[in-house]
């Protein structure tokens, strides 16, 4: 009979600690773009920007 291995040790060892337990902050989309179409996130030397489309769905480009 074969055996199954359990799914935390199955995971990448940096998401097996604590990544897994801890409950991610909620951000309101409306709280980043407020009124306009989009907005720019700054990242170390990056730069992004997050748009919402016509169909609500949001989009994240470099």
């Amino acid at each position: 009979m074969p055996t199954t291995t359990p799914a935390a040790s199955r995971r990448p060892e940096h998401l097996q600690k604590s990544a897994l337990s801890q409950i991610p902050r909620t951000i309101d989309v409306r709280s980043l773009l407020g009124n306009d179409p989009f907005v720019m996130i700054e990242h170390g030397d990056c730069r992004y920007i997050l748009r919402m489309t016509r169909n609500n769905k949001l989009i994240l480009t470099k």
